[in-house]
């Protein structure tokens, strides 16, 4: 149980790091602009789909750990599958890339761009696992107030409730500056939930 909640404390931090120093390194990029999944543009596209892939399976992992730690009890059944579901979801924006557009990756015109079966398809699988994750926050939260552990149960209802204002933000209003700079704190904030809690229930484990 200990292995896979640890992929679960690193999971998030290993994501956000290589996104930023593509995304700092990346000529074009710009933060307050592109949302991170634009990284896997351009030639050097493969680091960030391989970013995808390999903090997918670390969060499935992480999710299989959920289920061992929190059974018996509420939230057992449905934590885990939904943080699993945000794993896979990941996998599936690999599989189907964002469509190059606001001037990324260099030489992209300006603008929207072209929309593609493959951008649909990541802003689709992209939303189902974001608002999996939203879910998990809540069903955690429940599970943390049964327990007594309300400083926990708060914690998780906001971060749920950040991530979830965050993901609107940059639904409808993408390529704005500060729908994109408040989707990266609400990216960094369901990490950073992620790996405390991962953190928090594998010292708890026998």
């Amino acid at each position: 149980m200990r292995p896979l909640l640890g992929l679960g404390v690193v999971a998030g931090p290993l994501y956000v790091t290589i996104a930023l120093a593509q995304a700092l390194t990346r000529e074009g990029f710009d933060l307050a602009r592109h949302p991170w999944s634009f990284l896997a543009n351009g030639d050097l596209g493969w680091i960030q789909t391989a970013n995808f892939v390999i903090t997918a399976l670390a969060t499935i992992a992480c999710a299989a750990g959920l289920r061992r730690a929190l059974s018996p009890g509420r939230g057992a059944r449905w934590a885990p599958r939904l943080v699993g579901a945000f794993g896979a979801s990941m996998i599936g924006a690999a599989i189907f890339p964002a469509d190059p557009a606001m001037g990324f990756p260099a030489g992209t015109p300006e603008g929207p761009g072209t929309i593609t079966p493959s951008g649909i398809l990541h802003m689709a699988v992209g939303g189902v696992g974001f608002l999996c994750m939203v879910a998990a926050c809540y069903v955690i939260a429940s599970r943390f107030a049964r327990e007594g552990r309300r400083g926990w149960a708060v914690y998780s209802r906001v971060t749920g409730t950040l991530f979830l204002g965050a993901f609107l933000g940059i639904a409808s209003g993408g390529g704005v500056a500060w729908a994109t700079i408040t989707f990266i704190a609400g990216i960094v904030a369901v990490w950073s939930w992620l790996s405390l809690v991962s953190l928090s229930l594998s010292r708890n484990a026998a």
